[in-house]
């Protein structure tokens, strides 16, 4: 009986920081790869900024398109785009033009 007695006396030592150990450990391990941890941060962070650069991106393209839609405007119609336009759309060509063929559409 003496070292059952003994064995359940240091196991109450033992017990409280093993679990606190546990608890400790459990916790660092979801801080770092968990759903809200530090690798969900940086992930996150990567995400957010290919995001602005593809808004970034889109915001030029947009601008550039915006610039030249109003080129055609009824109001403020510019000549060389609308004789542009005409030529792309038609298919004509004056006798001194010269044509540049595009074979990688896009």
């Amino acid at each position: 009986m003496g070292l059952i007695e003994e064995i359940r006396r240091r196991a109450k030592h033992v017990v409280g920081p093993l679990f606190g150990i546990v608890a400790v450990s459990y916790f660092a391990y979801h801080t770092v790869h968990g759903d809200r941890g530090v690798l969900s941060l940086v992930q996150m962070r990567e995400r957010v900024s290919d995001a602005e650069r593809q808004l970034n991106r889109l915001v030029v393209e947009e601008d550039h398109w915006s610039a030249r839609v109003k080129l055609l405007h009824p109001d403020s119609i510019d000549r060389d785009m609308l004789d542009e336009r005409v030529r792309v759309m038609l298919g004509y060509a004056r006798a001194d033009d010269v044509i540049v063929l595009n074979l990688n559409k896009e």
